[in-house]
């Protein structure tokens, strides 16, 4: 079987994109966001995963090291007049616009692109590709929709007002936020609201709708 060396030196099976970390291989992809920092020494409380840099959320149990707690739907019932906790809901879509944007050669659209629509897990929502080897199982899983994704690339987190929260995990092709036309760093959190797209991968836009009212 063929092998590949992908630009961080991983043997892939795959001639576009590393089956390890999603990198491009060959010609120009996305603008590529840093690695994720190296651990600093300081553990998870919660999971005992060693924290990178000064990330917000733990990648591994989104433990928020900011607020010290892992987010929980523990919050007072919202009053009539504000949007329920929960029950958002997120489009997955291969975005034939986002791929063009980013001009990838040798990367062709796919031919039966299609949308699903889920219900967001609370208290988060995990952005990746599933790996038996690596231990990697997301919740929005594009394994088999778009190779352009890093294996643990992006978290969706369900704050305590009932917002939720994006955050880069060191994704190697990076997150972006809208027509925003610089992604997320790694850690970088942001808030949504409702009609929000996030961008990774190499197409895939995820649209994020706010419940009823």
């Amino acid at each position: 079987m063929s092998t590949y060396t992908c630009p961080k030196g991983h043997e892939s099976t795959e001639a576009d994109f590393c089956d390890e970390c999603g990198a491009k291989i060959g010609g120009t992809g996305p603008a590529a966001v840093p690695s994720a920092p190296a651990a600093t020494g300081d553990l998870c409380p919660n999971c005992g995963t060693p924290r990178a840099g000064a990330s917000r959320f733990c990648e591994d149990c989104g433990f928020d090291h900011t607020t010290g707690k892992v987010p929980t739907l523990t919050a007072p019932v919202p009053a009539p007049s504000r949007t329920p906790v929960g029950g958002w809901t997120a489009t997955v879509r291969a975005d034939r616009k986002y791929f063009e944007e980013n001009a990838i050669e040798g990367v062709e659209f796919p031919a039966d692109a299609g949308e699903r629509l889920i219900t967001l897990p609370s208290p988060q929502a995990r952005i990746g590709r599933r790996s038996a080897s690596k231990g990697t199982n997301p919740e929005i899983d594009l394994a088999d929709t778009d190779p352009g994704t890093s294996h643990s690339h992006a978290l969706l987190t369900l704050s305590v007002d009932g917002t939720w929260l994006v955050s880069d995990l060191g994704s190697t092709n990076g997150t972006y936020l809208n027509d925003e036309q610089t992604p997320l760093s790694a850690g970088q959190t942001r808030t949504l609201k409702d009609g929000d797209e996030v961008h990774v991968g190499a197409w895939t836009t995820i649209t994020l709708h706010a419940p009823a009212s």
